[in-house]
């Protein structure tokens, strides 16, 4: 089962510029997934350079019959065609963090839209009649940043997250839908309907549920619409063909040495093309469980706090009320003293 990428703290990020970060990540190669993943090309690779190194050594020492030719070439080819295999490389890889990029991107508008929308509905619905369904769109409006990672990583389990978020029976609707975060947006528009609220701030509320629409569209496009298929598979052709000929290029200057030099150069080039392919797919390497989390916990505290900060502040501004009136009623027993003054007898 895959294990959630947690969101780095200050620990995190401290132990990430180590000085020791190159042997720790040495050490932990094995446990790579990049590295476990390339495990099967790059030993069919280094057999390929392996059987050609067999072959060229029993031809040359006269193990086969001469009919059997060395197999050897120029590597002006090869010295040609390296640029073009390195802007491959550097090209797909972009192209790959630009839509990680995107992806993320995508997602801070939605934990944003997500904590705002909350804040409007705790700031905007005050009466005591509306509790009910106050507490419930606030649900809704936590339920949906979940549900839209539920529909974006196939690992997940929406029942399962959205348990002890959601009332059954709200939870039975949800999942019997067919698109997950769009049954939530309709959660949030019946709920607001039913919301005593003046216009203008219906009209705000209403506009907080199109970041989430946004947020849906642009991950789904990013999900559907891959990296053009014809860019990455030249690209594998590419490398493919280049270490099917490696040995035979190398041979006459390296030997069997060609065996070792196939193995890092597999290991190496393929190591980039499968990084390229793996953050392709953004949402499999965001944080987005912890990110669900950190919104649910930062709107549930909002709605606990929110009652003591009023109280608060109600409070505050009485006892500023009762100060002035105080300060304020001397000052005029004053002026209508020295106004008596002025009027006395002797003053004139």
């Amino acid at each position: 089962m895959k294990q959630p990428r947690p969101l780095y703290t200050h620990s995190d990020w401290i132990r990430h510029r180590s000085s020791l970060r190159h042997l720790r990540h040495l050490l932990s190669s094995l446990t790579s997934r990049v590295i476990l993943s390339l495990i099967p090309p790059v030993i069919a690779f280094t057999s390929v350079a392996a059987v050609v190194a067999t072959y060229n050594t029993a031809v040359l020492w006269h193990l086969l019959p001469d009919l059997f030719p060395v197999l050897r070439a120029s590597s002006l080819p090869y010295q040609l065609t390296a640029p073009a295999l390195a802007l491959l490389l550097v090209f797909r890889t972009e192209a790959s963090y630009s839509r990680f990029e995107e992806g993320r991107k995508a997602w801070s508008k939605v934990v944003c839209g997500t904590n705002d929308f909350a804040r409007q509905v705790m700031v905007s619905v005050q009466e005591e009649e509306d509790h009910v369904v106050k507490n419930a769109l606030l649900r809704y409006i936590m339920a949906f940043p979940v549900a839209l990672k539920c529909h974006l990583v196939y690992e997940s389990d929406i029942g399962t997250d959205l348990n002890g978020l959601l009332e059954d029976d709200d939870l039975a609707i949800l999942l019997s839908s067919n698109h997950h975060p769009r049954c939530i947006i309709q959660f949030i528009s019946q709920s607001m309907k039913l919301l005593d609220l003046e216009e203008p701030k219906r009209t705000v509320l209403e506009s907080k549920v199109t970041c989430f629409h946004e947020g849906i569209g642009v991950c789904e496009q990013i999900m559907g619409i891959p990296i053009p298929l014809s860019y990455t598979r030249l690209t594998s052709r590419f490398l493919v063909l280049w270490h099917l000929t490696l040995p035979i290029i190398l041979w006459d200057d390296c030997n069997w040495i060609v065996v070792p030099a196939t193995f890092v150069s597999a290991a190496s080039l393929f190591c980039i093309e499968e990084v390229g392919v793996l953050i392709e797919e953004p949402f499999q390497m965001l944080s987005l469980d912890e990110l669900c989390v950190r919104v649910c916990e930062n709107v549930e505290e909002a709605i606990k706090s929110e009652k003591k900060i009023q109280e608060t502040l109600i409070m505050r501004k009485e006892a500023a009320t009762r100060n002035h009136s105080l300060n304020g009623h001397p000052k005029s027993g004053d002026e209508q003293k020295s106004r008596s003054n002025c009027n006395s007898p002797s003053s004139r």
